[in-house]
């Protein structure tokens, strides 16, 4: 495998490029962006490329060096996109609600894990059969609280090595866990966001689902491939494996596939 290709015309087919209205912005950005278009900001996709390519770089180094990635993501139009994509490439996400004390407070999250895991396995072995519906009911709405919140990370085992947040201004308090921890975060910043502390910036609009899908299917595949280059570097045999690797393959590929006309027997 390789590391995912894009090109600007992706970027801006996908609205990378449209910030938020010129009254909602953060000054801080005011590098990152080109110039206004309708009372709306517009932003530099010349710089966005190049430090896209950047972030893909940093969480293929990690996963190809056996690291985790953490996929943050809880606002509504990213929710089921960052976790469908970090299922995908095989790590952990959190899509619903970024509990507070989640990466510095590890041993108490992973006593939550703990508790879903107990739960979990009530509810498959049947041993809550023998208590009341009401008892039964107050059970699961836990293990289905517990679910929303931790069913992303519970198989994670460990803090994550690098994050990749969606919306900086939502997921603040991600921010500034990694930031106390030292851990390295990859984020898309829009024209009101704050790019302190981040150390992987990507200017972009962290708002349209096309853009979102962007990020995140770039992002996995980043990860494939440097899970690729681990087991390579390990001396695995990839076309041996139960699970092939997912191959990113280019559309134009595809489209050439689609118009090519039959071979004849």
């Amino acid at each position: 495998m390789a590391l995912p290709t894009f090109s600007m015309r992706q970027l801006v087919e996908a609205g990378v490029h449209f910030g938020h209205n010129t009254r909602r912005w953060n000054p801080k950005m005011s590098s990152y962006l080109f110039g206004i278009r309708n009372g709306i900001h517009i932003i530099d996709l010349q710089q966005s490329v190049p430090m896209l390519h950047r972030a893909m770089q940093a969480v293929r180094d990690v996963t190809a060096g056996g690291g985790r990635v953490l996929f943050v993501g809880t606002k509504h139009q990213a929710s089921s996109i960052v976790a469908e994509s970090a299922r995908r490439c095989g790590q952990y996400f959190v899509n619903h609600r970024w509990l507070g004390g989640m990466l510095t407070n590890w041993k108490t999250i992973s006593n939550s894990i703990k508790r879903l895991r107990e739960l979990d396995e009530q509810l498959l072995s049947g041993a809550l059969a023998g208590l009341t519906k009401k008892e039964q009911l107050v059970l699961q709405r836990e293990r289905d609280k517990l679910e929303r919140a931790l069913g992303g990370i519970k198989e994670m085992g460990g803090l994550p090595d690098i994050l990749f947040i969606i919306d900086t201004n939502k997921e603040q308090l991600a921010v500034q866990e990694a930031n106390k921890l030292g851990i390295p975060v990859v984020a898309i910043i829009d024209s009101n966001s704050d790019p302190a502390g981040i150390t992987y910036p990507v200017p972009g609009n962290d708002d349209a689902i096309r853009a979102i899908q962007t990020y995140c299917d770039l992002m996995a595949g980043s990860v494939l491939d440097g899970i690729s280059a681990e087991i390579t570097r390990s001396g695995g045999d990839v076309g041996a494996a139960a699970e092939a690797p997912v191959e990113q393959i280019p559309e134009v590929v595809e489209a050439a596939a689609e118009e090519a006309p039959a071979a004849s027997v």
